[in-house]
C-alpha cells in the first residue's frame, strides 16, 4: 500500500470517528479534491500533548484543533483521573469562537465519566480559574484558550490537584490515556452539559471575583489607588470586565479602555496578531494613551495572563521588555518585603539573569526554572514546603508575571495592578518608571536581553528546527560577532544532576566570555525556534545609550547563531 493510500485509509477511518459534521465534511472535501499535500499536513501527525497541553488551527483532522480531538483529550484525561479520587474538575474557556463549543464537549465528557464538574458559564481570563482551581481544591482543571495565538487557533490547558499547569510525568501519563481512547464518536459524553446536566454545575463568577479580590489584597505593598491617569486594552480579550472592577476596587478610578478592542471578538479585527509584543498590537493604546494624557499604558493578552506595559518618553510611549518589567516589580516587591523568613523569586532559565542581581541586593534567595510558568510554581510550591523560602514573585520574560501565591500561573490582571501601585507610589514621590529603572541598573548593573525568533511552520519546518537543534548540540561555534564561546550546556542531558525544575529539555546555553550568554530552543506552542541572548555591562553616565549599544551587540550575536545553526 503506498502513502497516499495510508492517508486516505487513515483520512476516512478519522472521518468515521468525528462527531462534528463540520469537520468530517472539511475532510471529505479534501478527500474528493485528491489535496494529499494539505491531507498530509491534516492527518500526517496528531496534536501533541504535553505540559502546556495541545493547541493548534481550528480545523477537521488529527494534527488540529476541534471537537474530535477535544473529546479524545478530554476522554484521555478522565481516564487519567480516575485513580486520582474525589474532587471537581474546573473548567473555563477564552472568547474564541470555538471555545464555548469545546468547553461544553469537555463537561460532557468528564461528567459522562463521573467526575463532577464546576464551570465558567461565560468567557474568563485564564488567571480566574487557575484561582479557582486552589480555591475549590480542584483535581483538576481545563481552560479552553489559545492565549495570544493567531486568531485561527485554539487550545486546552490542563492543571493539576496543586492548582499549576501539569509537568512530567503527569503530561506523559495523559498523553497515553489519549493515545489509547476510541474514536470521539465512541467517546461517552453528555449533551449540552452547561444546560444544567447532573453532575456540572456553574461557578458563581461574583463569588470567586471577591475570593480573588480579597487574596490580592494580601500582596499588594500599597492598599490605596490613586489619580493616576491609565489607558488600557485586553486585546479583544476577555480582562476587561476583570481589570476593571479590580481597578476601582483598588482605588484607581481614572483607567480607560479602547473602546474597539474592549470587548471579547475572536476575529481579532483591529491587530494581525493578538499578541502584546508583536508589532501594531498596542498601536491603539498608544493612541488612547495620548489623547487622554495617560501617565501609564497598559495590555492584557487575550486570556489576560500576560502584561505588557509602556511608559512616557521624551520620544513617545517607550514600551517596556518583559524582563525590565520583571526586574523592576521583583526589587520593588522585595525593598517592602515584611513577612517571616527568607524572600523568594524565580524566573524562567529564558529570562534575564539580572534577577539575581536584584535578589541578592535584598538578601532574598534566586532560582531558575524551565521555561514554562509550570516549572516557577512547582519550583515555588517545592522550596515553601522544604521551608527554604517565601514565594515573593515569579516571571517570565515573555510577559508572564506572578505575584506571591495567589494564582500558581501567570496572573496578567492582578500583576498590572502592582505595577500600577508601584508608579503611583514613584509618581508621588516626584520620580517615574524610567528613573526607577535607571536607579535599579546603577544598583543591580545593566542588563539587555535580546531574542531572535525563526518560523518554520508546518511538519517540513518542525524537522528543520529539530536539525537545528541538533547541530547546536553537536558542535558549539569558537566565536559569535566576536563574542569568543567559552562554555556550553545541553539541557537534554544531566537532568539527574539538577533539581526536578530543570529536567531535560530542548535546550542549549552558550556561555560567552564577560558573564554573558545565548539560549537556543524550540517554543512549546509555536512553530518557531528562539535565540535568547543576554549581556552584562555598566549603566555609565548615559544608560540609554549604553543599553542601545549592548542590545546592538545582542542582536549581532543572536544573527551569528542563527547563522550557524542553518536558519
Amino acid at each position: 500500500m503506498n502513502q497516499t493510500s495510508d492517508l486516505a485509509e487513515a483520512t476516512k477511518r478519522w472521518i468515521a470517528g468525528d462527531p462534528d459534521p463540520v469537520t468530517r465534511g472539511e475532510l471529505q472535501r479534501l478527500l474528493d479534491d485528491e489535496n494529499w499535500e494539505e491531507l498530509g499536513e491534516r492527518m500526517g501527525g496528531v496534536l501533541e500533548f504535553g505540559t502546556a497541553g495541545i493547541r493548534g488551527a481550528v480545523e477537521g483532522g488529527s494534527n488540529r484543533m476541534n471537537r474530535a480531538v477535544v473529546i479524545r483529550t478530554t476522554a484521555g484525561l478522565a481516564q487519567f483521573l480516575a485513580d486520582r479520587g474525589e474532587g471537581p474538575v474546573v473548567v473555563g474557556f477564552d472568547g474564541r469562537h470555538s471555545s464555548r463549543t469545546f468547553a461544553e464537549d469537555t463537561i460532557g465528557v468528564l461528567i459522562a465519566a463521573g467526575r463532577e464538574v464546576r464551570f465558567f458559564p461565560e468567557p474568563v481570563p485564564t488567571p480566574m480559574v487557575a484561582f479557582a482551581a486552589r480555591r475549590l481544591g480542584a483535581v483538576a482543571a481545563v481552560v479552553v484558550t489559545a492565549s495570544h495565538n493567531p486568531p485561527a487557533d485554539n487550545g486546552y490547558k490542563v492543571y493539576d490537584r496543586n492548582a499549576a499547569q501539569i509537568v512530567p510525568p503527569v503530561d506523559s501519563a495523559i498523553a497515553a490515556a489519549i493515545e489509547a481512547a476510541p474514536p470521539a464518536v465512541d467517546v461517552p459524553r453528555v449533551e449540552n452539559a452547561m444546560a444544567g446536566a447532573d453532575g456540572a454545575s456553574p461557578l458563581d463568577f461574583d463569588e470567586i471575583y471577591e475570593d480573588y479580590r480579597s487574596e490580592v489584597e494580601t500582596v499588594r505593598p500599597r492598599r490605596t489607588g490613586s489619580s493616576l491617569t491609565v489607558a488600557y486594552t485586553p486585546i479583544h480579550g476577555v480582562g476587561w470586565r476583570v481589570f476593571e472592577r479590580l481597578a476601582i476596587d483598588a482605588g484607581y478610578h481614572n483607567v480607560h479602555v479602547v473602546d474597539e478592542q474592549r470587548d471579547p471578538d475572536g476575529d481579532f479585527p483591529t491587530v494581525n496578531f493578538p499578541n502584546p509584543e508583536e508589532p501594531g498590537a498596542m498601536d491603539l493604546v498608544m493612541e488612547l494613551g495620548d489623547r487622554i494624557e495617560a501617565d501609564l499604558v497598559i495590555a492584557n493578552d487575550p486570556d489576560a495572563d500576560r502584561l505588557a506595559v509602556a511608559i512616557p518618553s521624551s520620544e513617545g510611549w517607550r514600551l517596556l521588555t518583559g524582563n525590565q518589567i520583571g526586574v523592576l516589580m521583583a526589587d520593588w516587591l522585595l525593598e517592602r518585603w515584611n513577612g517571616e523568613g527568607v524572600p523568594l523569586v524565580i524566573n524562567s532559565i529564558v529570562s534575564s539573569p539580572m534577577l539575581a542581581e536584584v535578589a541578592r541586593l535584598h538578601g532574598a534567595r534566586f532560582e531558575q526554572t524551565l521555561t514554562g510558568f509550570k516549572w516557577i510554581a512547582n519550583a515555588a510550591l517545592d522550596l515553601e514546603a522544604a521551608g527554604e523560602g517565601r514565594f515573593v514573585f515569579g516571571y517570565e520574560e515573555a510577559l508572564g508575571y506572578t505575584v506571591g501565591p495567589v494564582v500558581r500561573d501567570k496572573d496578567g490582571l492582578s500583576a498590572a495592578l502592582v505595577f500600577m501601585d508601584m508608579a503611583a507610589e514613584l509618581a508621588e514621590a516626584g520620580s517615574s518608571v524610567s528613573e526607577r529603572l535607571e536607579d535599579l541598573y546603577r544598583r543591580a548593573g545593566l542588563w539587555v536581553s535580546t531574542q531572535l525568533s525563526v518560523v518554520r511552520p508546518g511538519t517540513e519546518g518542525q524537522a528543520e528546527i529539530e536539525g537545528a537543534m541538533e547541530r547546536i548540540g553537536r558542535t558549539q561555534p569558537p566565536e559569535l560577532a566576536g563574542n569568543r564561546v567559552v562554555g556550553s550546556t545541553d539541557y537534554r542531558r544531566g537532568a539527574e544532576d539538577r533539581p526536578r525544575w530543570l529536567p531535560e529539555t530542548p535546550l542549549v546555553a552558550l556561555d560567552l566570555e564577560g558573564g554573558g550568554r545565548v539560549l537556543v530552543r524550540p517554543s512549546g506552542t509555536e512553530p518557531k525556534l528562539k535565540i535568547y541572548v543576554d549581556l552584562p555591562g555598566e549603566a555609565g553616565s548615559d544608560y540609554s545609550q549604553a543599553e542601545k549599544e549592548l542590545t546592538d551587540q545582542a542582536e549581532r550575536i543572536a544573527a551569528a547563531t542563527a547563522g550557524f545553526i542553518g536558519l
